[in-house]
């Protein structure tokens, strides 16, 4: 079993090597920083550790600020509205967060992979 918690650590002291962050990782490290931290702190936590490990992979063009936050979002909501016990579990009942193009219903491919996007966290041009 992945410890998440142990992965949220890492990433905050800049010490998870890029290769041991999958995107599976992404949505278990997050619901662990959601579990301890308010959303605002949370987003902050995800996304400088992302930055971090962007810069470590020698291509800080990998951190979206969109994605990153509508992840975040979209991870904070299912949280609330399903009982969990812990992020193993909330994995396996939200399978489908880790699959590709998750964000598709909101976002257009062109947005969400837009230098501005990259940048800032953008609102969706698209409504499910």
């Amino acid at each position: 079993m992945v410890d998440y918690f142990d992965k949220l650590q890492r990433l905050r002291a800049g010490t998870l090597a890029p290769k041991d962050f999958s995107h599976t990782d992404h949505v278990g490290v997050a619901y662990e920083a959601l579990m301890r931290h308010d959303y605002v702190e949370a987003v902050g936590i995800i996304s400088r550790g992302i930055k971090t490990l962007a810069a470590a992979a020698g291509d800080t063009s990998k951190f979206n600020a969109t994605i990153t936050m509508a992840f975040v979002s979209l991870i904070a909501e299912r949280m609330q509205a399903s009982a969990h016990d812990n992020a193993a579990d909330f994995l396996t009942r939200n399978a489908d967060l880790t699959g590709p193009d998750v964000l598709a219903p909101w976002y257009s491919r062109e947005r969400i992979t837009s230098p501005l996007a990259r940048s800032i966290a953008l609102l969706p041009d698209r409504a499910p």
